[in-house]
Parts: C-alpha cells; structure tokens; sequence
C-alpha cells in the first residue's frame, strides 16, 4: 500500500504569536505518528522548516519542492526524504499538489493564501476532490473566512464553496479530517 501525502502550505516565518510555531511542529509529529508523508516547499525556515524537521525528528517521510529562485532565500532544506528543485513557482505548485492525497493549510501570508486560493479553485471546478483543511491556530483564518463569507453575500460564490474545505482549530483535530 502506498504511503498516503499531505500537502502542507505555510509561512517562511514563524509569524508572531509562538502558537503557530507548536502547531508547526504538532502537525509534523503527527503526520509521521500517522504514517502521513509530508509534502511542503522544502524551506528550512519558519513554519515550514519547522513542520518539516517535526516530521524528520518522529521519523517520518519528507518531500520538499522548492523553486531554484529560493533555494538561498527559503534555505533550501536538503537532507529530506525527497528533495527536488524546479525552475519555477507554478512548476514547484503542481508537483507539490500532484504527489499530495490532502492539503493542510497553516497559517502563513501571501503564498499560502495563493496555495489556497488554487486548490479550492480547482475543487470548485471539480478538477480534484482532495481534503483541505484550514487550520486555524489562534483564529489565524478567522478573516479569510468572513471574506469567503462576504464574497458569498455579494454574489461572486454560492455558500457551497465552503463547502470543500474544513476547518479545524488544532492539529489534532486536522489529522482525521486529513486521512
């Protein structure tokens, strides 16, 4: 049987409150305690270098993509299961996408929220029905929600578009719905 994937999006850095650093690494452990392979942008700073070196201390499979442009920037973290470097940002998306089962979304600012956009896009348009799930540490996408719940209200989605993603407040809870 094939080791099931999850995808994880998330900050470059830690952000400010020292939650999201522990949900970092509590969602690391718990996809290897889960025998869940992470897949994530190969950065070795932040929330992703964090995620990353969680899964690798509880000795679990890693598979980084990371673009050549930030391989210096995001430290380009080389001693993963698998680490493969592409030419672009779009080629680094696709591939993180195609070798992941699930997505998990921990806080983080303009790629993630990039991330997210795409894959609930393409799940709209029925092109995958992967898990996402939103993990909401401290609130962190309290906002995005009622901007999701405000495009909904003026017309430019139907309330079903909540419809593709969970959300869960802690790791934890993220795992199942992940699996």
């Amino acid at each position: 049987m094939l080791q099931r994937s999850v995808c994880v999006y998330c900050g470059a850095s830690d952000g400010i409150s020292p939650n999201y650093a522990k949900a970092a690494t509590q969602l690391g452990t718990l996809l290897a305690d889960n025998n869940l392979r992470l897949v994530y942008g190969a950065g070795d700073v932040g929330l992703m270098g964090r995620v990353a070196r969680a899964t690798q201390s509880a000795n679990g499979n890693t598979f980084g993509v990371i673009p050549q442009h930030l391989v210096n920037w995001e430290v380009g973290k080389t001693d993963l299961t698998s680490y493969i470097v592409t030419e672009t940002m779009h080629e680094r998306k696709k591939v993180m996408f195609m070798n992941a089962d699930a997505v998990a979304l921990l806080p983080g600012g303009a790629g993630s929220l990039d991330e997210f956009f795409e894959v609930l896009t393409w799940a709209q348009l029925g092109l995958h029905a992967k898990p996402i799930v939103l993990i909401n540490t401290d609130g962190y996408w309290t906002p995005l929600l009622a901007l999701l719940d405000h495009v909904i209200s003026q017309g430019f989605a139907k309330a079903s578009i909540k419809d593709f993603f969970k959300i869960a407040d802690t790791p934890e809870e993220a795992v199942p719905l992940l699996s």
